[in-house]
């Protein structure tokens, strides 16, 4: 699990051939977690910590992010003093084709029938 930042911190990720299903269903299974792969997924673009107005504390924000680098959903980097998000969508798409996106459209009817559209 290595990843190099031009900063030299660097954050452990998985490597794709370590990347689990169960990881990462367990990983999308949270509300808060759902919310930032979502949003990514929208954006297209790595997106810095910052970014997300979760309704947690920042420790727990903190939690959300470890748990989605861990089971290989997102990619994190430092850029300077801000730490990108960036999708995993390759890897998770040659290792589960189709996965992200029916689960992404499943959020987005639930979001859709809910009347929440976060």
């Amino acid at each position: 699990m290595t990843d190099t930042a031009t900063t030299g911190r660097a954050l452990p990720h998985p490597e794709p051939e370590e990347i689990r299903l169960e990881s990462v269903l367990h990983a999308l299974s949270d509300p808060m977690r759902l919310r930032i792969v979502r949003e990514l997924a929208a954006d297209e673009a790595e997106l810095s910590c910052s970014h997300f107005d979760l309704p947690v504390t920042k420790s727990t924000t903190t939690h959300h992010f470890r748990v989605l680098r861990q089971s290989g959903v997102i990619r994190q980097v430092y850029q300077g003093t801000a730490k990108m998000n960036g999708l995993r969508r390759d890897d998770l798409d040659g290792l589960f084709p189709g996965l992200l996106d029916s689960l992404l459209a499943a959020a987005d009817r639930q979001a859709g029938r809910l009347g929440d559209r976060s």
